[in-house]
């Protein structure tokens, strides 16, 4: 078997790739924090990132591919923060308190991922997917460590409801929900199936 070298072609390559993944999703980022991703193209991604548009497309395949991959991403950071970050959100909290933590924190991921997860949740097998699950049990284990009783899936199910972001974006838009508004329900949801 071959050793390729730090210096090699193929290791540059792969370096350059990952550098530019990099700068493709940080580019991605930044744009959607200021304008919806329906307003976002391909140009002003790669012109963000410093990058041609075929970068893009040769990593990505598509502004969709890119899309999806900055939320895998992202769905990814959130994942570590509350299996392995500080509390109140990580371990060693309360389960009430990590639950809370959690409902807040996932709101703002909503929020701030609102276009693209509407846009991905118009397929079913996207929006129950491998990453819904993961939410899934983790709300599921914080009902069960506060001692909450009746079936913890269904309860899991409603929490996660009020975290969807068709849900979240008919209060905010529709109903003229603040996001202060939106968290306090959904932590007065968990309290009360909490027992507290």
């Amino acid at each position: 078997m071959d050793v390729i070298r730090g210096d090699h072609p193929a290791a540059l390559e792969r370096c350059d790739a990952a550098r530019n993944r990099k700068l493709l999703l940080d580019a991605a980022r930044a744009l959607m924090a200021q304008r919806t991703p329906e307003e976002i193209t391909t140009e002003d991604i790669a012109a963000a990132a410093g990058v041609g548009k075929g970068t893009l497309f040769r990593r990505f395949g598509s502004r969709a591919g890119l899309m999806i991959e900055l939320l895998d991403d992202d769905e990814r950071a959130l994942q570590q923060a509350f299996m392995f970050g500080p509390p109140p959100l990580g371990p060693d909290a309360d389960p009430l308190q990590r639950l809370l933590a959690f409902g807040r924190e996932r709101l703002r991921f909503v929020h701030g991922h609102r276009g693209v997860l509407e846009q991905v949740s118009r397929d079913p097998g996207a929006r129950y997917n491998a990453a819904f699950a993961v939410l899934h049990t983790h709300v599921r284990m914080l009902l069960e460590s506060a001692a909450t009783t009746g079936d913890l899936d269904v309860q899991a199910d409603a929490l996660l409801a009020l975290l969807d972001a068709d849900y979240v974006a008919y209060q905010l838009d529709a109903r003229a929900q603040t996001m202060d508004s939106v968290a306090s329900s959904w932590e007065s949801l968990a309290h009360k199936l909490c027992g507290r």
